[in-house]
C-alpha cells in the first residue's frame, strides 16, 4: 500500500495547508490530499499484478497556477504517463507487469508556491457487497436491487468529493481575492490621507500672512 500522510478530510473543513495524517481507504485504492512545497517532488508507490486495471485521478487544489507535473513509472522504468504543468486529469490503465507502479507529482518549476494536491488512485475492480456471489444461484430482487443502490452510492460519494474539491478550491480563490481588495484598500486609504494632508498644508501656505519686517518704511 501506499506510504503517505494525508489531510483530505481537514481541506474540506479548512482548505489551510499544515499538517498531514494518515488516511487509507481499502486494498483497492487510496483517496488523499498532500501539500507539495516549492521546488518539491513527491513520490508514492503501490504493488500492481499484471492485466490489473487502475485509474489515476488528481486535482490541484491550491496553490500557484494551479498546476503540478506528474509522471507514472511501471516496474520497468518506463513512463507509462506524463503531464506538464496540469491542474487535473484522470486515466485509466491496464497494468502491462507485476510489479511496484510509481507516481510522482512534482512542483520543482515553482521558486515560493506550494501546492495542495488531490489524488485518487484506485486499483482492480471494486468487489462485490458482501454475501452477493456465494450462491450459485441467481441474485433475487432485493440483492440486484442492493447491489445497484451499492453503485448508485458509489457514484454520489464521488460527486460529492469532486463538489467539496471545487467548493475548497473556490473558497480559497475568494479568500485570496478578499485579502488583495483588503491590501489594495489599505493603500488607497493610506494615499487620500496623504494627499488630503499635503494639500491642508499646501493651501495653508496659501493664505497665511507674512509678517512684515521690522525694518521696513524707516527713512
Amino acid at each position: 500500500m501506499f506510504e503517505f500522510y494525508s489531510i483530505f478530510e481537514r481541506i474540506i473543513s479548512d482548505i489551510t495547508p499544515l499538517g498531514s495524517i494518515i488516511s487509507s481507504l481499502t486494498v483497492i485504492g487510496v483517496e488523499l490530499t498532500f501539500e507539495l512545497p516549492d521546488n518539491a517532488k513527491q513520490c508514492f508507490y503501490e504493488d500492481i499484478q499484471q492485466n490489473t486495471t487502475f485509474t489515476l485521478e488528481f486535482q490541484v487544489v491550491t496553490g500557484g497556477q494551479y498546476d503540478v507535473d506528474v509522471t507514472l513509472q511501471a516496474p520497468n522504468s518506463e513512463i507509462i504517463y506524463n503531464k506538464i504543468k496540469t491542474q487535473f486529469d484522470s486515466n485509466t490503465f491496464t497494468a502491462k507487469l507485476s510489479g511496484t507502479y510509481v507516481v510522482c507529482f512534482g512542483n520543482e518549476f515553482s521558486t515560493f508556491s506550494h501546492k495542495i494536491v488531490y489524488m485518487d488512485f484506485q486499483v482492480g475492480d471494486e468487489p462485490a457487497l458482501p454475501g452477493l456471489g456465494e450462491h450459485a444461484t441467481v441474485m433475487t430482487q432485493m440483492e440486484s436491487s442492493a447491489e445497484e443502490t451499492h453503485k448508485h452510492l458509489t457514484t454520489i460519494i464521488d460527486y460529492q468529493t469532486h463538489h467539496r474539491l471545487k467548493e475548497a478550491q473556490g473558497r480559497k480563490r475568494a479568500e485570496e481575492l478578499n485579502e488583495r481588495v483588503m491590501w489594495w484598500s489599505i493603500a488607497e486609504t493610506l494615499c487620500v490621507l496623504v494627499i488630503a494632508i499635503t494639500q491642508v498644508f499646501v493651501l495653508k501656505n496659501f493664505f497665511s500672512e507674512k509678517a512684515p519686517s521690522r525694518g521696513y518704511g524707516k527713512t
